[in-house]
């Protein structure tokens, strides 16, 4: 396998008029977990977008480099909030239809096809929600249906859009398995996310505000002069070497799980924060 899952030369992008990312170059590591981190509008969504796919640069260029085969198989996991989740089918169709992505709409799903969602549903432990509707699910369920549903889809890369807002404990589980099985396969994971110790302990992150303000390794990049260039002082807080984020968009929600203790350290002092 080769070095990089993704290279990225230049790399503008965009949808209409609209840019959604300004120029920058970067590279993502093949076996790896890789955290996309940033303020809401920072261009992350739209950076997994361009990684799969879906949108054209406006400039530059951006090559899926790694797989273990030549297809350089992509599996694309949205937030289940841009999904319709009332859609009338049961959880073991929506996981079904990742299989479509590499047979084609119209080809007789086969008993390969079958083990695989069977297998992808056990990853996820949704094998006991099978028969049942989406929206009879809770959130935290809908979002291993199709987790599990990207996981039926014979890929190379991972791309996960926020798979751990606003979750539920035994899915936070489900999903860190999934991602470390994942790295076990070969496969590479890059994950969007706005919780800071999530990128704290990531392998790799690429910190975005419009353009891509640091990439590397969470030491390289979750430093203070970093955070502050992209989030601003006025939602980056130090504490005691603490780094905490004021962001009324991803606060905690009460009854909902927090993963993981929300602040960080850095080895940038407070007055580091203030320095012009």
């Amino acid at each position: 396998m080769k070095s990089s899952a993704v290279q990225a030369e230049d790399l503008v992008l965009g949808y209409g008029s609209t840019v959604a990312l300004s120029k920058s170059s970067f590279a993502i590591p093949a076996g790896k977990v890789t955290a996309v981190i940033g303020p809401n509008g920072s261009g992350k969504s739209t950076l997994l977008s361009a990684v799969a796919g879906l949108i054209d640069p406006i400039s530059g260029s951006i090559e899926v480099l790694a797989g273990t085969s030549s297809s350089h198989r992509i599996a694309y996991v949205l937030q289940t909030t841009k999904v319709n989740d009332a859609l009338p089918i049961s959880v073991r169709e929506v996981v079904m239809m990742g299989r479509y992505a590499g047979t084609g709409a119209y080809r007789r799903l086969d008993q390969d096809d079958r083990d695989a969602v069977a297998e992808a549903m056990e990853r996820t432990g949704i094998t006991d929600l099978a028969g049942r509707h989406l929206n009879d699910l809770s959130g935290g369920q809908r979002q291993r249906v199709f987790v599990a549903q990207g996981l039926a889809q014979e890929h190379d890369l991972l791309l996960l859009d926020e798979p751990l807002t606003g979750i539920d404990f035994p899915t936070a589980q489900a999903i860190d398995f999934v991602i470390h099985d994942e790295l076990a396969r070969g496969c590479t994971v890059v994950m969007t996310t706005h919780d800071l110790s999530e990128a704290q302990v990531a392998d790799n992150v690429l910190l975005l505000s419009g353009r891509v303000v640091a990439h590397g390794s969470p030491t390289d990049v979750l430093t203070t002069e970093h955070l502050k260039d992209a989030y601003g002082a006025a939602l980056l807080h130090v504490e005691d070497g603490r780094v905490f984020l004021d962001d009324a968009a991803h606060r905690p929600v009460e009854g909902r799980h927090v993963h993981r203790d929300r602040i960080i350290h850095t080895e940038s002092s407070q007055s580091d924060l203030h320095k012009e």
